[in-house]
């Protein structure tokens, strides 16, 4: 799978689309990581995460070996040490390319997804698949923490400004916090991205009304899901220098899908898969 050092090449975001009912695994289109943390300073041999991008599919169709169609949702592990990240149209165009593909089985079709969106991440991608008559389960919640949307704080920033996060006066800590008020914009076609974040970590105390601000100035910035969580895990890191750190975030869908970044300087485990309400 050859690589596109500028994403607005050859992408399918923004432009006319031809849908495909054939096979069709070049249609998925990598995007090198590097191109956006060479910003913020990171360094493929020293990673200040580690970490999963995890993608929910409820738009999944193929052929049994009869022609009857098989419907399913998926789900899809990619490492956040991948060299690439996939862009979204791309994997929505190639699982389209499915629907008039016959499988012999669904483990067939989970190893014909593992094999070619391994290839394009350029690591190994983990996939589970549920057809819907085993009637598969999606369970909402929120997290357990302190929402920080109530606060009454006046805004005035929409790019990121990493400079009102502070930590406050007070012995070390160790909290959940979350907001609902992420907004970020497609880096190609910018299209509004809504989302959950959710930032856990230990030391000293952070500034709730600082960090709501810092999360509401993402609103008028450009960039891609994964990129904007490794942004707030670095600002965080280098403004705050907590002990511990997770950064997780949750992205309404678009086109079937939902993407769902999460970093972490390795002691906080990714959360289980439970959706946003606007999921």
């Amino acid at each position: 799978m050859s690589q596109i050092t500028d994403p607005n090449i050859l992408s399918p975001l923004g432009k006319p689309t031809e849908y495909r009912a054939d096979y069709a695994p070049e249609l998925l289109y990598p995007i090198p990581r590097q191109l956006k943390r060479d910003e913020l300073g990171i360094t493929t041999e020293a990673l200040p995460f580690v970490g999963e991008d995890l993608w929910n599919a409820y738009e999944l169709s193929w052929l049994n070996a009869k022609g009857k169609p098989v419907v399913a949702v998926g789900t899809l592990r990619v490492p956040a040490d991948s060299p690439c990240l996939i862009e979204s149209k791309s994997l929505k165009l190639y699982f389209n390319s499915l629907n008039q593909t016959a499988f012999a089985d669904s483990g067939a079709v989970v190893a014909t997804l593992t094999s070619d969106l391994s290839a394009a991440a350029g690591a190994p991608v983990a996939v589970e698949l549920q057809a819907l008559g085993q009637r598969p389960t999606a369970n909402v919640d929120y997290p357990d923490g302190v929402r920080l949307d109530d606060l009454d704080i006046a805004c005035d920033t929409y790019q990121p400004a990493p400079e009102l996060l502070a930590v406050v006066d007070g012995p070390e800590v160790e909290e959940t916090l979350y907001s609902h008020l992420l907004k970020s914009n497609c880096l190609v076609t910018g299209q509004p991205d809504w989302a959950m974040v959710v930032i856990r970590y230990r030391g000293r105390p952070l500034d709730h009304a600082g960090l709501l601000r810092y999360i509401v100035s993402f609103r008028n910035h450009n960039e891609f899901h994964e990129q904007c969580v490794e942004r707030i895990f670095c600002d965080i890191t280098r403004q705050c220098a907590p002990q511990a750190l997770a950064v997780h975030a949750r992205y309404t869908r678009r086109g079937g899908l939902d993407i769902n970044p999460f970093r972490s300087n390795g002691e906080f485990a990714a959360p289980d898969n439970t959706r946003e309400i606007r999921q």
